[in-house]
């Protein structure tokens, strides 16, 4: 028997219970006035909301960068913005 079959299959209401975790993540869902969202439109939202934070790291990162240029190496400030983007 594989590995994946001897594993416990995860019940309808352990799904439900981790798209409803998921879904209070999202700022998009968090606030809606209707509890009844469906697991489809929680893993979309989920989707954009990475693509979203993706786009936004690569700004902040190409800023980040921006400053280090125009920072003097040797400063702390420049350590700090050296940490910032290993990280």
């Amino acid at each position: 028997m594989s590995s994946s079959r001897s594993r416990s299959r995860i019940t309808d209401d352990q799904i439900n219970e981790l798209v409803s975790k998921l879904q209070q993540l999202l700022p998009e869902l968090r606030n809606r006035r209707s509890d009844k969202v469906s697991a489809a439109a929680v893993l979309q939202e989920t989707c954009n909301h990475i693509r979203s934070l993706r786009r936004r790291l690569a700004i902040l990162s190409a800023r980040l960068s921006e400053l280090l240029e125009t920072t003097d190496e040797s400063s702390a400030q420049a350590a700090i913005l050296r940490s910032l983007l290993s990280q």
